[in-house]
């Protein structure tokens, strides 16, 4: 798996989801269940997780959507 955005914000979260979703690429947010131990801070970011071989096709993606600066590990292409 790899990971392809680090977040804290719910709304990036929803619309990276969405644009994966409606592309075909499957998807899996990690740590989505830590707000019950941070207590609904928002201190621990979500992470979602692709598989390897959607990682070109997902920075694509992102990066035509206008949010290419939300995506981790850039320099590993």
């Amino acid at each position: 798996m790899f990971e392809l955005v680090r977040t804290n914000d719910p709304v990036v979260i929803s619309f990276v989801q969405s644009l994966l979703r409606d592309a075909g690429i499957a998807c899996f947010v990690a740590d989505q269940n830590m707000s019950i131990l941070e207590g609904s801070l928002g201190i621990l970011p979500k992470r979602i997780l692709i598989d390897e071989e959607d990682r070109q096709a997902a920075h694509q993606l992102l990066e035509d959507a206008g949010i290419e600066h939300e995506m981790r590990n850039r320099d590993n292409d």
